[in-house]
């Protein structure tokens, strides 16, 4: 049986990258590229990592080459072809509406008032995305409501991104236009190529991936995924009726993304994974 076409749209960090607190497959990342090379697979990533960072993941984890990637948490997507990286500007302009009113330095300085926050390097920040570190025992709740106040009180329209980096211990939090993040990039992306939900796959480990988790999605949750993430996960698709939606592998990293796809699509080939 031919293998139908498939949009593979994956996170990194924790997901194809393993992050070094669950031992990987030794054969996991050659047979995810092996898989990824065949014609009918459209390789997306779709990370927090700005462009510089991830190419900088695909040469030092021999990650392949995307055929488009869904950069800083949603905010930018580029095509790539023959290695050149094409950013998208109708997603931009799609994104512009929500900030009309002020630029991301203006949202950094006010922002960085806020007790707590530490913004983020220049290097991970853009047009569309603002981005803060916080102490991971900082009283999340509190500081929640204290940004969503100060976000009312601009009428801004924002999407805000609270996750934790496992390996550092911070927590992070990104601000993105109301359109912004992993799960509405991928839908634009899906409509822009006309491709049909049943042909979409996404595979995430984290706090920032749940809006896909939680959406129409087909969805892969690796194993190595921090158990709250799990538990919430599950919570989200059981209360919704969507838990044919959510295959929770037991595989760690890429070995994980592979068993999720058997699993959504038992006949894919995958001879050098076996």
């Amino acid at each position: 049986m031919a293998n139908s076409a498939l949009l593979l749209c994956t996170d990194m960090d924790g997901t194809v990258i393993p992050d070094g607190r669950h031992p990987e497959a030794p054969d996991a990342r050659p047979a995810f590229a092996a898989f990824c090379a065949q014609p009918h697979v459209t390789l997306v990533y779709v990370t927090g990592r700005d462009r510089g960072l991830v190419q900088k993941a695909i040469a030092e984890f021999s990650l392949p080459l995307p055929d488009y990637a869904i950069t800083d948490v949603g905010s930018m997507i580029y095509a790539v072809q023959d290695g050149a990286w094409t950013e998208w500007t109708a997603w931009n302009d799609e994104l512009a509406r929500d900030w009309a009113a002020m630029d991301g330095t203006g949202i950094a300085r006010l922002f960085s008032e806020i007790p707590g926050l530490r913004l983020q390097e220049e290097s991970k920040q853009n047009l569309h995305k603002v981005s803060f570190y916080f102490d991971a025992a900082t009283n999340r709740e509190h500081l929640r409501q204290t940004v969503e106040k100060q976000l009312a009180d601009l009428n801004l329209r924002c999407n805000c991104i609270w996750s934790v980096d496992p390996v550092l211990g911070y927590g992070l939090l990104d601000l993105l236009p109301k359109g912004a993040n992993k799960l509405l990039a991928i839908r634009f992306l899906q409509e822009r190529l006309s491709v049909g939900q049943e042909d979409v796959v996404f595979a995430g480990d984290s706090g920032n991936d749940m809006q896909v988790f939680h959406s129409e999605i087909r969805s892969i949750l690796v194993g190595n995924a921090d158990e709250e993430v799990r538990q919430e996960a599950v919570e989200a698709v059981t209360q919704s009726g969507r838990s044919n939606l959510l295959y929770c592998a037991r595989g760690f990293y890429a070995a994980g993304v592979l068993e999720g796809i058997r699993h959504y699509q038992p006949h894919e080939r995958m001879e050098e994974g076996r």
